[in-house]
C-alpha cells in the first residue's frame, strides 16, 4: 500500500504524487477516473482499454533502480539496430487520420 498526504490549492487542485501516477501507470497529460462514494475517493486511470499493465511495472522498476543509486545505461547497439530495422521495414503513414478521441 502507498500512502502520500496530498495539498489541495485554492482553486481545488492538487497533484497525484510521482509514486501514484507510477502504480497507476498513468503518464504526463494521461487521464484518471476520480470517484467519490461517502467520504471515500478512489482514481483510476479512465481508458482501462489501452492499458498496458506492463508499463507500471517497468516503470515502478526504472524508479526503485534510480532511488537505489542505480544506472539507467544506454540501450546496447544491436537492440537499437534490430529496432530501427523493424521501423524501416514498417509500412506506416504518418499522415494518415487518427481514429478516436484524442487527448493532447
Amino acid at each position: 500500500m502507498i500512502e502520500k498526504t496530498c495539498t489541495v490549492t485554492v482553486k481545488g487542485q492538487t497533484t497525484l504524487p510521482l509514486a501514484i501516477r507510477q502504480l497507476l501507470g498513468v503518464a504526463d497529460g494521461g487521464r484518471i477516473l476520480v470517484r467519490a462514494e461517502g467520504h471515500r475517493i478512489t482514481i483510476e486511470p479512465a481508458d482501462e482499454e489501452h492499458r498496458d499493465p506492463a508499463i507500471g511495472a517497468f516503470l515502478r522498476l526504472i524508479a526503485a533502480d534510480i532511488a537505489a543509486g542505480g544506472h539507467v545505461n544506454a540501450m546496447p547497439d544491436d537492440l537499437v539496430a534490430t529496432m530501427r530495422q523493424v521501423l524501416e521495414d514498417s509500412d506506416i503513414d504518418l499522415d494518415e487520420p487518427i481514429e478516436g478521441d484524442v487527448c493532447l
